[in-house]
């Protein structure tokens, strides 16, 4: 675990699965624009690497794990004790694994699938929305996906996840009317990270053809988005935003060159 800088007036953010991909790019990007970025991963060795570089706080945390989500958050609140206020929460955490139909579903790829998207991101976001609402300009991003809009064939799974941490989130902008605290969902379509394969179970072979013949989005271009979101004035709340590669319409329509 890292510790910040005594004194140091940035605001915090917390991202989740930041040690790579998509968490870290946002951290990078957060960083740049003033925040102190608390990162939370179960990959604590890389972890660390991206809190030295951006002068961030790693801790340790796995969202599908109740006990660990109430250390991560407990640690959290002693960094807002020392004088630094919780401002944001990028929910990042989650993943997909494997693409079988309904008729072939593997209910413990399901579950993981649920634990991690799901119930990670409202165990994160419960813990600390009241230190965001008492920082009196707060804000929750949720990275869900395109899968959370629409289906396709083999991704029951993570889509009815999605779908599922979708709903969550967008219920919260209602629930929040009224307080200091703005909701932005980002949803992207095709970014290369390790996504796929970890979806693949470490087949790169497989894992490099869902991005072949397209220039997909980069785990950057999806953190820029979310730092331009959280830049805006505090009155201004965005409230979902889609980005794909140009070369993607829909979950499952691409354009692939030869």
């Amino acid at each position: 675990m890292s510790t910040p800088n005594p004194g140091s007036d940035r605001p915090l953010v917390v991202v989740t699965g930041a040690s790579s991909g998509i968490g870290a790019a946002s951290a990078r990007a957060l960083a740049a624009d003033g925040w102190h970025p608390v990162l939370g991963a179960r990959r604590v060795e890389r972890l660390q690497e991206v809190a030295d570089e951006v002068g961030g706080t790693a801790l340790s945390l796995d969202v599908t794990d109740a006990g660990s989500v109430a250390a991560f958050t407990a640690a959290v609140g002693e960094l807002i004790a020392g004088g630094q206020p919780l401002r944001g929460l990028v929910n990042n955490a989650g993943g997909a694994q494997g693409t079988e139909k309904v008729i072939e579903a593997d209910e413990d790829k399901w579950r993981w699938m649920w634990e991690s998207n799901v119930l990670g991101t409202l165990r994160v976001t419960k813990a600390l929305l009241p230190s965001l609402i008492a920082s009196g300009d707060g804000h929750v991003v949720t990275i869900t996906s395109i899968a959370g809009l629409e289906v396709y064939d083999g991704g029951s799974g993570y889509t009815a996840a999605k779908h599922a941490e979708g709903a969550l989130h967008r219920t919260l902008r209602g629930e929040l009317l009224g307080e200091p605290v703005r909701v932005t969902e980002i949803a992207p379509g095709a970014v290369e990270t390790e996504f796929a394969l970890v979806r693949f179970d470490g087949d790169e072979a497989r894992a490099a053809k869902v991005y072949e013949g397209i220039t997909p989005l980069v785990a950057q271009d999806v953190a820029e988005v979310v730092a331009f979101a959280m830049s805006r004035p505090s009155h201004v709340n965005l409230d979902t935003i889609v980005l794909k590669p140009r070369d993607q319409a829909t979950g499952m329509r691409f354009h692939r060159r030869s």
